[in-house]
């Protein structure tokens, strides 16, 4: 029976209190010093001594309010929860453990989401959140979110499990079962914003109280669930009845009850078992519970969680109890439910669905991957034997000693990532996996064999990668349906910041060792071959293929490099993908046979024409006789590239459509300078992320052509994108071991590679531009564009430009300077490191005209002046009046372009 004595949100927060200082970090001197803050705000100091923080802490946190508070004024906080910000961002970056996130919220009078919105407010110079905070919000954001939907579903379920007679005795369940809940979840998960696991754990803990539970306080429906001599405790059972006749231990388990709840909760009784038989129990031994008919007293159980609350300095989940307010949301009203209209049914009669909550929608896409799955078989089946015996080697042996080695690896990982217990859900998960590959490999199979009339696949199914791959792929469609489809932002860890270890793609890339470049191959078949895949996987998928093209496929050992060389130094008609092909639909006919066994099968087609922005190769060709033959067309690369160039346009138009729909004439520039830079300088991709190399792009042309945009506007802009992350501009590589911000990359290794490229767009002959890639949906039109006369082909309409007088060379290395100046993210002192960074180059600014005289050294950059835009602090003039005249002739000249390139494609698209 649980226990009379209980304890009430006012006595936690009592012992809360009284817990602090065994909470402060082992420092002999824990009294902030008055004396040393006299200069700061009396009520700031205040706050500090409340919370117990440091001198250093407090230092920190004054130094960042004084950097943000002019910026944070606009937003409607106060000054004492800007404060209480500034003191959370010290605490992590300092790595001090001053104060819990929950002490923090009641000092300010936050809840969490207000706290985090305010967190994000501050960042508006880009440098107050760095990467560890960054990942520490996140981190805690996260299982807040785990947790309160956890909660939600606990309350649900326990209605339906207690009929209680009272309030009072109803709270006291709820308490009791919680807190051991959340006692469990953190000692036996070392992931505790796992939802599926967390859940599962949670139903052993329901089982638990409802055996020891009087059949009174039960529902009809659990009162018979529970198995023959599974009895409730008597009132002589108590722990302080020493006297007491020994009763019969418990059975581990009450595997009826057991059933009878997962039926209800819609989980896999096999899965809870697991959890049961391996992390609950081994919880059970350690609270001296296992055996026994006795409750834990609520005391024991509160003094146990906040010795894991203290040391986590996350926020208290006990207070879900109590509806305490730093942890309450806006509610969604009854009414505000999804509405599914139906034809022919007035208003009045659109059936309404409440939207699901996020147990319940993880718990029926397992459970519909189980269904789908059933029929499969963790072993090759008859057909698949057959396609193995055709081979020319037989593949049989090396596939199943392949599955043993990668499930034993897998597990291992996995137990590693949740908790040293967990091992057995990772087979569990692995088991899964395997079906999902054999099916997806002899549906694969079958197509190919209608496509090919062959049988014989011997030198597909004797490839490692291939296999590796495709493994891989079935264990991430399982991995994001336990996991809810999340993926890690950035796919990578930048600059030795540690990545958290979580079950997010690209896990499974680490786990088995497997370049990116090879998984990629694989996606797309995957998908084509397994039509059961729900909308919500496919898109996980994609968004994995995309991750890869923008970041994890060029990391430094990546096999993309070897190939991309290999196909420069082939010359210019090897182009790993053609522009003049952009403007044409995404139509191939490449499936995972033909990337995995690329280059070593020649292409099937003929090679492209040499019609293509890039330079002609220096070595004319020569005799293959006399020359190590050419290596085939890579398949898999051409595809690559085709992808990469839509999704780049993509992210592109949506960042520009943000910024600069009042020049439209830029965009097909900027594209065409982007597309250059990852067709000629890939090596800019290495470690790097592709949005990177977007922004730089989008600020040289708007820099070249006069347009007023500033990094700071592209990243404010850029942080509003989807599948976004701040490091991706706050965390550049530079150099090797060196990162920096995105104004520090482009002006030091973006502009000082592609300058010459970056000053052609400013001369009177500007580069052709490169076709817009082909997107399946509506092409955005420029209002402003040439209009084509009705009934005619080739007569545009435009409006009159005044003549301008051109001259030639107005832009020149000598007259004008392309780096990022009149902007920060912080203080000056990052730019006169810039600037001693600039005078230790080997690279020199070298005059296109005057070689008689030493260019004028780049001796200061100005930031933030009037009038002072340049490197050298000249004013803007009458060459900056040409330069836009100049412009402007230019932008009708391109929309001229462009329309004639759409009404072309326009046209063969109406002829039969």
């Amino acid at each position: 029976m649980p226990p009379k004595k209980r304890n009430s949100g006012a006595a936690q927060n009592k012992e809360m209190k009284l817990s602090i200082k065994h909470a402060s970090p082992e420092n002999p001197d824990l009294t902030l010093s008055i004396e040393k803050h006299k200069e700061k705000d009396a009520d700031f100091v205040t706050l500090c001594q409340s919370l117990q923080v440091t001198d250093a802490v407090c230092d920190r946190a004054w130094t960042i309010w004084k950097a943000v508070q002019a910026s944070v004024d606009k937003v409607p906080d106060t000054q004492k929860r800007l404060w209480g910000a500034c003191l959370f961002v010290a605490v992590i970056d300092l790595e001090v453990a001053s104060f819990t996130f929950t002490q923090i919220q009641k000092a300010v009078d936050l809840n969490v989401k207000q706290f985090l919105g305010l967190l994000k407010k501050m960042d508006v110079n880009l440098d107050t959140i760095s990467t560890k905070v960054n990942s520490a919000v996140t981190r805690l954001e996260k299982k807040y979110d785990v947790s309160r939907a956890l909660y939600q579903r606990f309350e649900k379920t326990c209605s339906k499990i207690y009929a209680v007679d009272s309030e009072a005795k109803g709270k006291e369940i709820l308490r009791s079962c919680w807190t051991m809940f959340l006692l469990a979840k953190g000692r036996a998960l070392q992931m505790e914003d796992d939802l599926v696991i967390s859940f599962h754990l949670m139903v052993c803990v329901l089982e638990f109280f409802i055996r020891r539970c009087p059949p009174s306080l039960l529902q009809p429906l659990y009162q018979s669930a529970i198995s023959t001599g599974q009895s409730p405790p008597t009132r002589t059972s108590r722990r302080n009845q020493s006297k007491a006749k020994p009763r019969q231990a418990p059975q581990e388990v009450d595997v009826q009850l057991l059933e009878t709840l997962c039926k209800e909760n819609d989980c896999s009784v096999e899965e809870v078992k697991s959890v049961y038989q391996t992390s609950f129990s081994a919880f059970l031994d350690s609270m001296s519970l296992s055996g026994t008919w006795d409750l834990p007293q609520a005391t024991d159980l509160n003094k146990q969680y906040e010795e894991l609350y203290f040391k986590s300095r996350d926020f208290d989940s006990r207070l879900f109890l109590d509806n305490d307010e730093t942890l309450l949301t806006p509610k969604v009203e009854p009414m505000q439910v999804e509405r599914t209209p139906r034809k022919n049914l007035p208003e009045e009669d659109v059936v309404l669905i409440p939207p699901q909550t996020p147990v319940r929608a993880a718990m029926n896409s397992i459970a519909q991957l189980r269904v789908d799955l059933t029929s499969s078989g963790d072993q090759p089946s008859a057909n698949l034997a057959v396609y193995f015996k055709n081979c020319t080697v037989d593949p049989t042996e090396e596939v199943l000693q392949r599955v043993e080695s990668l499930g034993q690896l897998f597990s291992q990982r996995f137990g590693e990532a949740v908790g040293p217990r967990c091992v057995g859900l990772g087979k569990q998960r692995f088991t899964l996996g395997i079906r999902l590959y054999y099916r997806v490999m002899e549906s694969m199979l079958k197509s190919e064999e209608k496509r090919l009339s062959v049988q014989n696949f011997s030198k597909l199914l004797n490839d490692s990668t291939f296999h590796t791959s495709l493994l891989a792929c079935a264990l991430e469609v399982v991995m994001a349906t336990y996991g809810g489809s999340t993926l890690k932002n950035g796919g990578y860890s930048n600059g030795g910041v540690p990545v958290e270890t979580d079950l997010c793609f690209p896990w499974i890339l680490d786990v088995f060792q497997l370049t990116a470049f090879d998984f990629y191959k694989v996606i797309e078949s995957f998908i084509k071959a397994e039509p059961s895949l729900s909308k919500d996987i496919v898109k996980h998928l994609e968004r994995c293929e995309h991750l890869i093209m923008e970041t994890i496929a060029w990391r430094a050992d990546s096999p993309l490099f070897e190939l991309l060389k290999r196909t420069r130094e082939e010359g210019p008609v090897e182009q790993a993908e053609p522009p003049a092909t952009l403007n044409q639909p995404l139509q191939h006919n490449h499936t995972a046979a033909d990337l995995y066994l690329s280059p070593v099968r020649p292409s099937s087609r003929p090679l492209p024409a040499a019609e293509s922005t890039a330079p002609p190769s220096s070595q004319p060709p020569t005799p293959a006789s006399h020359q190590t033959p050419r290596h085939p067309k890579s398949n898999s690369l051409s595809l690559f590239y085709k992808k990469l160039y839509r999704l780049a346009y993509m992210r592109l138009k949506m960042l520009y459509t943000q910024l600069l729909t009042s020049h439209p004439e830029l965009e097909p520039i900027m594209w065409t300078l982007f597309q250059h830079t990852l067709q000629n300088e890939y090596e800019l991709m290495r470690d790097r992320h592709l949005d990177q190399l977007m922004m730089s792009a989008m600020y040289a042309i708007c820099k070249v052509k006069n347009v007023d945009l500033r990094f700071k506007t592209i990243v404010t802009a850029y942080k509003n994108m989807p599948n976004t992350n701040q490091e991706t501009f706050k965390h550049v590589l530079i150099r090797e071991g060196q990162y920096d911000s995105i104004i520090v990359f482009y002006n030091l290794v973006f502009m000082q590679k592609l300058k010459t490229n970056i000053l052609q767009y400013a001369s009177p002959r500007p580069p052709t531009l490169s076709p817009i890639p082909h997107i399946p949906r509506s092409p955005y039109k420029f209002p402003n564009s040439p209009l084509r006369v009705p009934g005619s082909n080739n007569v545009y309409i435009s409006p009159m430009k005044s003549p301008t007088r051109m001259s030639p060379g107005v832009m020149t290395p000598r007259t004008r300077i392309l780096v990022s100046i009149g902007e920060s993210f912080g203080t000056s002192d990052k730019f006169q490191k810039i600037n001693a960074m600039v005078n230790s180059s080997d690279r020199s600014l070298k005059r296109s005209l005057d070689m008689s005289s030493a260019p004028n050294p780049l001796k200061r950059l100005r930031f933030d002046v009037e009038g002072q835009d340049e490197a050298d602090g000249s004013k803007p003039g009458e060459d900056s009046r040409l330069i836009q005249k100049l412009a402007e002739i230019g932008s009708t000249r391109t929309r001229m372009q462009e329309q004639k390139m759409k009404d072309d494609a326009e046209s063969k698209k109406d002829k039969p």
